[in-house]
């Protein structure tokens, strides 16, 4: 990216949230890939949450990850006003460990659609893969480091395989 100026736009209905959210941080450091990052619930503070939304594409912001816990109705408000794309992140809380989010953010009605990754710490790196994903089509720069960052996975899952058959080889496991 060129600028200072974010382009990905991290929403979280509470605060508690934020430790979840950590992993997609570092992605879009570790991208170069300027994002910012705040606290709006569709419940307590929907006319900002809404505000921020319309607002957003004039703003720079290309893509929102919208991180909502129990009702998770974040994800649905944002994608009603605006027609960027919105990623939906479950997280879990009790009283059913995020299942009750997960339900939130996957059932939208026709026409405003939310695309949804899995629950928590996971999700959230999802979630920031994802927005780089589609960052890329447009940013070669982006693309490649993204094919880049799948490289380096293949390579960490083929080591530990080697590890694990040399282990098995000489009987340390």
């Amino acid at each position: 990216m060129t600028d200072n100026k974010p382009v990905v736009a991290i929403l979280m209905g509470s605060a508690s949230d934020l430790p979840n959210l950590k992993g997609a941080f570092e992605l879009f450091r570790k991208f170069d890939v300027p994002f910012t990052a705040r606290v709006m619930s569709a419940h307590r503070t929907p006319a900002e949450a809404c505000e921020f939304a319309t607002n957003a594409e004039e703003n720079g912001i290309k893509v929102f990850i919208c991180a909502a816990g129990m009702a998770a109705h974040l994800g649905g408000v944002v994608a009603a006003h605006t027609t960027l794309p919105v990623i939906g992140l479950p997280m879990a809380c009790e009283p059913f460990n995020g299942i009750d989010a997960l339900y939130s953010t996957v059932q939208m009605p026709p026409g405003i659609p939310v695309a949804s990754v899995t629950a928590g710490k996971a999700g959230a790196k999802n979630a920031a893969l994802y927005a780089l994903s589609m960052l890329a089509l447009s940013d070669a720069t982006i693309n490649a480091k993204l094919k880049e960052f799948r490289k380096e996975q293949t390579a960490i899952v083929k080591e530990a395989d080697a590890q694990l058959q040399e282990n098995l080889a000489n009987g340390t496991i």
